[in-house]
């Protein structure tokens, strides 16, 4: 298993692990709401963002982008779920930095349970003007 910076040839897959996600764990917004988004996750949000990849035997297991310090993303693929690939993702990113700031929508429990346990705190909340839904703003820092 290896953590790596993505290339433009990942984008294809990255973006399926995206949007199976996204509508896994966001089914309390309308699932057209994912597709109309491809596009631009594909040719504006991966490109602007710094994205890593876990990959084993070629096959891309997720992903986690950063711009700056804010973690814009991070994506299992449904199937690999469980296996303690987000922790090693977003660990990898964390080694790098001093501080990241997310936000996750409140309705999905197991995001929210996974970045307090991996010592996010909650700042925050606020209504995400793209969808309407409640989310948090969430915050973690280096301890010196």
């Amino acid at each position: 298993m290896i953590t790596r910076l993505s290339t433009v040839q990942d984008y294809g897959r990255m973006v399926e692990i995206w949007l199976e996600g996204s509508k896994l764990s966001h089914d309390f917004i309308d699932e057209h709401y994912w597709a109309s988004q491809l596009s631009d996750m594909k040719e504006k949000y991966l490109p602007m963002s710094t994205s890593y990849v876990l990959e084993e035997a070629g096959d891309i297991k997720g992903f986690i982008s950063v711009v700056g310090n804010y973690l814009a993303a991070l994506f299992i693929d449904p199937r690999q779920q469980g296996k303690g690939y987000g922790e090693k993702l977003l660990n990898y990113v964390k080694d790098q930095a001093d501080s990241l700031d997310l936000k996750v929508y409140q309705q999905n429990d197991r995001a929210v349970g996974f970045y307090l346990k991996n010592g996010f705190a909650i700042i925050e909340e606020q209504i995400d003007e793209n969808t309407s839904a409640k989310e948090y703003v969430m915050t973690w820092r280096r301890e010196s």
